[in-house]
């Protein structure tokens, strides 16, 4: 009959022997130590200097001092000094230092293995829930590879749904990047987790990055393949047409450039909205209208017998004016076709009536009196107009 038990080597009491309570008292210690088994730490190596009795060390491969010699054995602390047990295949034990259970494989003490592959959802120091099935509150999460390389896959089911990385601070939204309703790679950002605008997309098919499409302006690197969308806002560029701020960037829709410098003047609440400069001609004349609301207009006139006093020329503005009483009017004859003709041309003078923003009427007249006007009498007159458009 052997002396000890197969498993934890408990000692027997023989038959016939004296002092049963020894050995009797000796496999209760060794009970008491292995059952329910807890190490201060494993991979021990130096034994404490003060070691309380019962405490129990899964010693490393070399250990030192008095542990010298039994690497890998399990070391109890006995009133009278260290005993050691060769720990078997398949114990278990709890080490308080890496708070972690472990099993022992013969050749030293590794986790357990759990042998679940599916796992309906996981928490690490956080509960997970039906929507956050892998929950993990930590101060960082760390992925690495394997030998190689790593890869983190976010899949979505079809192109409308969204494959992305949210940021969030205090649970609401403010940064969101990923395939988010296409498959244009996009990065969102929102003040509140409720308005979002695209700051940024690269096109699939053509691979061109865009910045704030929306309400920007668009500029194109042929050679790199890059199209890049400026956006307007922001400190450093101009915020509305007049603002002239210092410093600031001008926007090409509210400054002036060989684009822009010629064209169709307008305005917007008295604030320039098109070309600095607009130019035209009709069948009234022409003009010139400047973007800070200056307007003149000239035309040649055919003035005829109205009187004997006066040959007249409607004339209708090439371009309206916004106020009849703001109109300089001016005129000089040009030619005259006339049955007496005056010693000089100076004789005739040029007047205005019936002035209105759109028309006035060209009234020529002798100076010095004379001889009255016929009825196939006629002057032409270069007249001009000079006032305001707005």
């Amino acid at each position: 009959m052997p002396d000890q038990s197969d498993r934890l080597g408990l000692p027997y009491i023989l038959p016939s022997q004296a002092q049963k309570h020894v050995t009797h008292n000796e496999a209760l210690r060794r009970l008491d130590a292995l059952v329910q088994l807890t190490v201060e730490s494993f991979d021990a190596l130096t034994p404490p200097p003060l070691p309380e009795t019962g405490t129990c060390y899964a010693l490393g491969a070399a250990p030192t001092g008095e542990w010298a010699g039994q690497g890998g054995h399990v070391a109890v602390r006995e009133a009278d000094g260290w005993r050691f047990v060769a720990p078997r295949e398949g114990w278990l034990a709890w080490g308080r230092a890496e708070a972690e259970l472990r099993v022992s494989g013969g050749a030293g003490w590794g986790p357990v293995p759990t042998g679940v592959e599916v796992l309906d959802r996981l928490g690490i120091a956080t509960a997970p829930d039906e929507t956050n099935r892998l929950a993990v509150a930590s101060d960082a999460t760390l992925l690495s590879h394997d030998g190689a390389g790593h890869q983190l896959k976010i899949n979505k089911a079809g192109t409308a749904e969204t494959a992305s990385l949210l940021f969030q601070s205090g649970w609401t939204g403010h940064a969101e990047m990923g395939l988010t309703g296409g498959l244009a790679f996009a990065v969102k950002i929102s003040p509140d987790g409720v308005g979002w605008s695209e700051a940024m997309r690269a096109d699939p098919l053509t691979g061109q990055v865009s910045w704030a499409p929306a309400g920007a302006v668009r500029m194109t690197l042929a050679d790199a393949g890059l199209q890049l969308d400026v956006p307007v806002g922001g400190s450093a560029v101009q915020a509305a047409p007049g603002d002239v701020t210092p410093g600031r960037l001008m926007r090409a829709d509210y400054g002036y450039c060989p684009g822009n410098l010629v064209g169709a003047a307008a305005q917007s609440g008295g604030i320039p909205a098109g070309a600095a400069i607009e130019r035209g001609a009709n069948a009234n004349g022409e003009y010139v209208r400047l973007a800070d609301g200056t307007q003149i207009c000239w035309h040649r006139a055919d003035a005829v017998y109205a009187s004997g006093s006066t040959l007249v020329a409607p004339w209708i503005f090439p371009a309206g004016f916004s106020g009849a009483s703001r109109i300089s009017l001016q005129g000089s004859i040009y030619v005259s076709t006339l049955s007496v003709t005056p010693a000089v041309d100076e004789l005739l003078g040029v007047n205005f009536a019936s002035v209105s923003t759109t028309s006035c009427s060209v009234l020529v007249r002798r100076v010095f009196g004379g001889t009255n006007f016929t009825a196939p009498d006629t002057t032409q007159a270069f007249v001009t107009a000079t006032g305001r458009w707005f």
